[in-house]
């Protein structure tokens, strides 16, 4: 796949979109949205036409997304990850987003901040890693322990990143994913590099109990790092539809319809992981 960084600014903010993966969705479209019409999905097709293959499968982009000004970098989620990362049991491990992000010009290192949308697989998977998964500066396995992950064999990604997650959704660990205990929250906490705060973040439940979403505003150009508040296109023409893997379907549409709304004269960017074009317009 294509390593091209697509960049937006808002004022002096750079907002950069990370390709990790893409590949289709491992169930039929029509069972993740039961409720959309064949007029709905006609629109839809012709709004997004990448999100849908020839064999009428859903087609998704799987990307997390850089935000860099002058306070630092921000690294909103981490993709599908490495091949042994939780994910692959689904998704089309093994991702590339390091070298998406070598080709943005950022280290990991200098990542001060991750926002963790939600904790759902294809989210996490650079977040933690093994350390046989780590490339070194020369491009070999880096086969060192390191402080913190030595005990489980697992490191945070970005070394010096303090990682925000929701309290609500670090609550909810085992009920959406019990493995991700041992591969990344708790290597996480031993690392100390998790805050469980809001943080740069604003609240968008629904999706899973403490999703959270970002939003850059300068004046009245906002963008907003949607995590999956839209994990479709179909979300964004029609986003009272739900969604077959809400936790809370109507909490996650009133989280939809309050961020995409906006005052006159405001103009909404947004940036999604899964939709075609990793920028859109609301």
């Amino acid at each position: 796949m294509s390593l091209s960084v697509p960049r937006l600014w808002i004022g002096s903010t750079e907002i950069i979109a990370l390709a990790d993966g893409e590949g289709p969705f491992f169930s039929p479209r029509a069972e993740a949205f039961p409720g959309a019409t064949p007029d709905q999905w006609a629109e839809v097709d012709r709004y997004d036409p990448g999100a849908v293959d020839a064999e009428g499968r859903w087609r998704l982009q799987f990307r997390a997304y850089a935000i860099r000004s002058d306070k630092g970098v921000v690294v909103v989620d981490a993709g599908i990850g490495p091949a042994d990362s939780p994910a692959g049991s689904w998704a089309p491990v093994p991702g590339v987003l390091p070298e998406s992000l070598a080709a943005a010009g950022i280290d990991p290192a200098e990542v001060d901040t991750v926002v963790l949308t939600h904790l759902h697989t294809d989210h996490v998977g650079w977040a933690v890693v093994t350390e046989a998964a780590v490339p070194s500066a020369g491009g070999e396995v880096d086969g060192k322990a390191s402080a913190g992950g030595a005990s489980s064999g697992r490191r945070p990604y970005f070394p010096n990143a303090e990682y925000l997650l929701q309290r609500a959704e670090f609550d909810a660990v085992d009920a959406l994913n019990p493995q991700l205990r041992e591969t990344l929250t708790d290597p996480l906490q031993a690392a100390g590099r998790t805050t469980l705060r809001i943080g740069r973040a604003v609240a968008t439940p629904g999706h899973t109990p403490g999703h959270q979403s970002v939003l850059i505003a300068d004046g009245r150009e906002l963008a907003l790092v949607t995590g999956d508040l839209l994990v479709h296109a179909l979300q964004l023409l029609h986003p009272e539809l739900a969604y077959a893997h809400e936790a809370d379907p109507v909490a996650a549409g009133h989280s939809r319809q309050r961020l995409l709304a906006r005052e006159p004269g405001t103009t909404l960017h947004l940036a999604t992981p899964h939709l075609t074009e990793p920028f859109l317009s609301a």
